[in-house]
């Protein structure tokens, strides 16, 4: 949450010309409802399992890019199905900087607490160590502009598949 991984696949999108899918815009567009009345009205579960048939119904034989929500690592189903798709890349900052961004917009259902930054606080250590531990490649943005963000993760799957021949 906060990294900027939605920026990012829109770039990446302009750069490759290849299709984005955005789990959470499917997830909305699948209900015709918005994340924050997902979750009121049907709560993170259902989210979650809204989340997991989405990456079940992506092509696997098509090139994409796809845009994941924050807690998708949290089913270890959708860790196998993410690794199905290709190489998964994790787009991280230092936690001040992800609540910063994460703050700037107030459409997060599961930051709708007393204390947000606690909240914070937890899902993140709750979800790196899941996200370190599936990602091929990691980039730091918290000095980063999405365009720099993008060039990296090009010039860093071009180098990873370089080493697969």
């Amino acid at each position: 949450m906060g990294a900027g991984k939605s920026s990012v696949g829109r770039c990446l999108e302009r750069r490759t010309g290849r299709s984005r899918c955005d789990t959470d815009e499917m997830a909305a567009t699948k209900l015709g409802l918005s994340i924050p009345e997902i979750f009121s009205k049907f709560g993170e579960e259902k989210f979650r399992e809204i989340e997991t048939q989405i990456l079940r119904e992506l092509d696997l034989a098509k090139a994409m890019i796809i845009v994941t929500g924050g807690g998708i690592v949290l089913r270890n189903e959708n860790i196998d199905l993410m690794r199905q798709l290709g190489t998964i890349v994790l787009v991280e900052a230092d936690e001040d900087t992800l609540f910063e961004r994460a703050s700037r917009k107030k459409n997060r259902p599961l930051l709708q607490t007393e204390d947000p930054r606690a909240t914070f606080a937890e899902l993140l250590r709750a979800r790196t160590p899941l996200y370190a531990k599936v990602a091929d490649i990691r980039i730091n943005t918290s000095s980063l502009n999405q365009d720099d963000v993008a060039e990296m993760i090009l010039n860093k799957i071009g180098n990873l598949i370089s080493t697969r021949q």
